[in-house]
């Protein structure tokens, strides 16, 4: 095993691409996060750390802030000589060093894999509550659509200041997203629109492509126009899209403690297909 006294640490850059790329597609210890922005894109945002032995990489850990109060742990991985534990060790002190003067910042993941949940269990992360899966399928009929008291239409880059500023209203924490994620998000989007009130952005989704449809990635409303039936009106717009010939399924995740989202996709007719993820969070 690489020991810590043996590795040099320091930020990213470009010219690491080649080796950060071969670590993440051929090493079994990989956290990647669910993400709009591949993680060879971070490099170049602070901090995204990585470990070296004679000029050769051996474990990186990348937690740039986006939106600026929330690090999610967007990649970590080590080869296959390093343990992960002894990894997290050498960067982790460094990553608190970097936030020791932003208080308030919260380091946040979402890990699919058990070991890097027992890491995270082991460094002090609170687990909060779970990511839960939901799933419909169009069947023969289509789908009657809610009448909210605002019209829907396709989003444009014009409409996305103000669908962040409702993003930030209508999410809590560590939930609500950057005006640049939102960018990203849009450009990736199968179909995205909005629901307009006196010239005002009230509510919005972005779903974007999956092998067999759509995923619905963000649905919001803003808490001022809630219980009108504007999101159920934006869901069952989106179903309707994907039941005239765009994919026959949609996927959507939200949290087990949300329990408006959750009545609202099952109202539409999505059931839970039982995978479920944890969510982690570290306050600096």
């Amino acid at each position: 095993m690489i020991v810590k006294a043996q590795a040099a640490v320091r930020q990213a850059e470009q010219k690491d691409r080649r080796q950060l790329t071969n670590l993440l597609h051929f090493e079994t210890q990989v956290h990647r996060h669910l993400d709009w922005r591949p993680p060879l894109d971070w490099i170049g945002h602070a901090p995204y750390l990585v470990a070296e032995v004679n000029n050769k990489l051996i474990a990186a850990l990348a937690c740039p802030p986006d939106p600026p109060e929330v690090a999610w742990v967007r990649m970590f991985v080590t080869n296959a000589n390093t343990s992960a534990a002894e990894a997290w060790k050498i960067f982790w002190p460094i990553i608190n060093e970097h936030f020791s003067d932003q208080t308030g910042t919260i380091a946040a993941a979402i890990p699919m894999q058990e070991w890097f949940s027992g890491l995270l269990a082991e460094n002090n992360f609170e687990h909060i509550h779970d990511v839960v899966m939901l799933k419909w399928e169009s069947g023969n009929k289509d789908i009657p659509e809610g009448k909210p008291s605002a019209a829907i239409r396709s989003m444009r880059e014009t409409d996305l200041e103000m669908v962040a500023a409702l993003d930030a209203a209508a999410f809590g924490a560590i939930w609500y997203v950057s005006l640049e994620s939102l960018w990203l998000a849009l450009q990736q989007s199968v179909i995205a629109t909005v629901a307009k009130k006196d010239g005002k952005v009230v509510g919005y989704q972005i779903s974007t492509p999956s092998p067999e449809g759509a995923h619905l990635a963000r649905l919001a409303v803003h808490p001022d126009n809630q219980n009108q039936g504007i999101g159920y009106a934006l869901l069952t717009h989106l179903m309707n899209q994907m039941h005239k010939g765009r994919g026959r399924k949609i996927s959507v995740n939200t949290q087990d403690t949300n329990l408006h989202s959750l009545a609202l996709y099952k109202k539409a007719g999505f059931t839970l297909t039982g995978e479920s993820y944890p969510v982690y969070t570290y306050k600096f």
